[in-house]
C-alpha cells in the first residue's frame, strides 16, 4: 500500500507564477493554470430533487471538465456572484458533469431558478480528490449523511464503473426523512446489486417507511471489516463526523484510512478569502489543501 500522501498531495492545484514587482507595489500573483479560466457551461438537464436541492447536468462549450472524484468547481452566475459546488458525477461519465445544489444563499437560490438552456460560468476543477489510486485493491466503506451523498456519489459511481479494481464495498446512507433522500433511483440500484452491501436509515420515518429509523452510527457496528485493508470515506454534516469516526476507530480502522471531505468549508476556491481556514495547528485552507483529508491529518482540528 503506497503512502496516502502520494495521492492526497498530488498535483491537483493550479501552478502559480509569482512575479516580484518594483518596490512599493504589491506582489501580483499570476494564475497560469487553465483551471482558473472562466468556461461557459450550458444546463442540458435539471431536476428539483427535494424542496431544498436541485440537480443540474452541465455541458461545457470547450470540452471535458476532466475532474477526479472529490473535486469541486466554482460556479458563476453572471452579475450575481460565484459559489463552490462539489461535483457529484463520476469522471467516467463523458460529455457533461453534474452538480447537486442546495438553496442556501443568494447565489444558490438564484441558481435554483435556472433551467435547461440557461448558461453558467465554470472554473475548475479544484481541490485534492479522493485517493482512488491508493484505495484500489482495498475494501471500501462509504458513510454518507444528508447532502454528503452528492460529493460521495462521484466516488461511488467511479467505483461501480471500475468494480473489478476494488474489494468489498459497503455503503451506509442516512437522511432526515425518506422525502429528503437524494438520488433515490440510484440508491435503489445500489441496494439491488449483489456486489454491494447497502443499508439506509432515516431520523424520522413515515407510515409507509419500512426501513431503519435512527442515527447512521447505529448501522456501523453491523458492518464487518478487515481493518488493515479497508478505507472508509465519510461525508456529511459536521455534527456527524465525531460520532462516525468514534465508531470506525472502535473497529480498529487506522486513522490514515479514514477519509473525510470538508467541502462545507469551501468558499473562494483559492484559499485567499480565509473563510475556508480550519482551526488546526497547520492552518489548513480547505479550498487549497482539501477538501479531502485523512483523519490523521485533521484530528487536531477544534472543529470539523
Amino acid at each position: 500500500m503506497r503512502p496516502l500522501h502520494e495521492d492526497l498531495h498530488g498535483p491537483h492545484q493550479p501552478q502559480r507564477n509569482f512575479k516580484r514587482p518594483c518596490k512599493g507595489k504589491f506582489m501580483k500573483e499570476e494564475i497560469v493554470n487553465s483551471n482558473w479560466k472562466l468556461r461557459k457551461g450550458e444546463i442540458i438537464a435539471a431536476k428539483q430533487m427535494t424542496s431544498a436541492e436541485k440537480w443540474f447536468d452541465i455541458k461545457l462549450d470547450d470540452g471535458e471538465l476532466d475532474h477526479e472524484p472529490g473535486q469541486f468547481v466554482q460556479v458563476e452566475l453572471f452579475g450575481i456572484g460565484e459559489v463552490p459546488i462539489s461535483i457529484c458525477s463520476s469522471p467516467t461519465k463523458k460529455g457533461s458533469f453534474e452538480l447537486c445544489v442546495r438553496a442556501a444563499g443568494r447565489v444558490t437560490n438564484e441558481m435554483h431558478k435556472l433551467d435547461v438552456g440557461n448558461y453558467v460560468g465554470i472554473r475548475g476543477p479544484f481541490g485534492r480528490p479522493f485517493p482512488v489510486r491508493v484505495m484500489a485493491g482495498n475494501d471500501l466503506f462509504f458513510v454518507a449523511g444528508g447532502l454528503g451523498i452528492a460529493p460521495l456519489r462521484s466516488l461511488i459511481n467511479y467505483v461501480m464503473d471500475n468494480r473489478k479494481d476494488f474489494g468489498k464495498v459497503d455503503i451506509l446512507l442516512g437522511c432526515r426523512t425518506p422525502q429528503d433522500m437524494l438520488f433515490g433511483d440510484e440508491v435503489a440500484g445500489w441496494e439491488k446489486r449483489l456486489d454491494v452491501n447497502f443499508s439506509c436509515t432515516v431520523d424520522r420515518g413515515g407510515p409507509d417507511w419500512t426501513g431503519n429509523v435512527g442515527l447512521i452510527t447505529t448501522l456501523i457496528p453491523g458492518v464487518t471489516i478487515i481493518p488493515e485493508r479497508t478505507f472508509s470515506v465519510v461525508v456529511g454534516p459536521p455534527v456527524m463526523y465525531k460520532f462516525v469516526i468514534n465508531e470506525l476507530l472502535k473497529k480498529d480502522l487506522p486513522e490514515r484510512q479514514i477519509i473525510l471531505s470538508l467541502e462545507r468549508h469551501m468558499k473562494c476556491g483559492m484559499g485567499k478569502c480565509g473563510h475556508c481556514q480550519i482551526d488546526h495547528p497547520k492552518n489548513y485552507y480547505c479550498c487549497k489543501d482539501g477538501p479531502t483529508f485523512s483523519y490523521d491529518e485533521v484530528k487536531e482540528a477544534k472543529k470539523l
